[in-house]
């Protein structure tokens, strides 16, 4: 794999690694600022992405736009994307397999992003970066520190359209996150 942007772009245009390219209009690597101190990782695209070939663009995405400018955010301030680039049918969840597959690819972006914080959106962004012990119920609005980089586990945008109940916690997390970089800033 190629360490440049130019190069992971073209290698994940490329990619065949699993079957999930087969019938997507685009592939979604993600976007944003290039050297974001933020960092957003979702699960996968969805319809909407799917079509524009842009992560997070649907109800859930405008929603995290809105939750980004709660903070003094803009999306390009930020680095967005998810574990895998192609939308799984149905919106389903990544399969092991597949998430694996694209596991390289999200490595390169955290790599050349080189965010001081991650925000992990879901369970399947938490499993596939901080493992199988962390959970988004549990764990949530905890910061974990891996590779000099803080990890921040929080509800998918999806999951609060599904379960208001939910935007209070995330809220309490949004605010975490923006005194974590506030913090880190500090120390630069």
């Amino acid at each position: 794999m190629r360490i440049s942007w130019d190069g992971l772009h073209a290698d994940i245009e490329a990619c065949q690694r699993c079957g999930l390219c087969a019938g997507i209009h685009h592939k979604v690597p993600g976007q944003g600022d290039p050297k974001a101190r933020l960092m957003l990782i979702g699960e996968g695209p969805g319809a909407d992405e799917d079509l524009s070939g842009f992560a997070f663009v649907g109800k859930a995405g405008q929603l995290l736009t809105k939750m980004l400018a709660a903070i003094d955010l803009s999306r390009d301030q930020v680095f967005i994307c998810n574990v895998v680039k192609c939308r799984p049918p149905q919106n389903r969840v990544p399969t092991p397999e597949e998430a694996e597959a694209c596991l390289p690819y999200l490595r390169a972006q955290v790599g050349l992003v080189r965010p001081k914080v991650v925000i992990l959106l879901g369970a399947t962004a938490v499993r596939y970066t901080l493992g199988e012990n962390v959970r988004v119920t549990r764990d949530r609005g905890r910061f974990f520190e891996k590779g000099g980089v803080w990890f921040m586990p929080t509800y998918h945008p999806a999951a609060l359209l599904r379960d208001e109940s939910k935007k209070r916690a995330a809220w309490q997390d949004l605010k975490a996150v923006r005194d974590k970089l506030k913090e880190l800033e500090g120390e630069a």
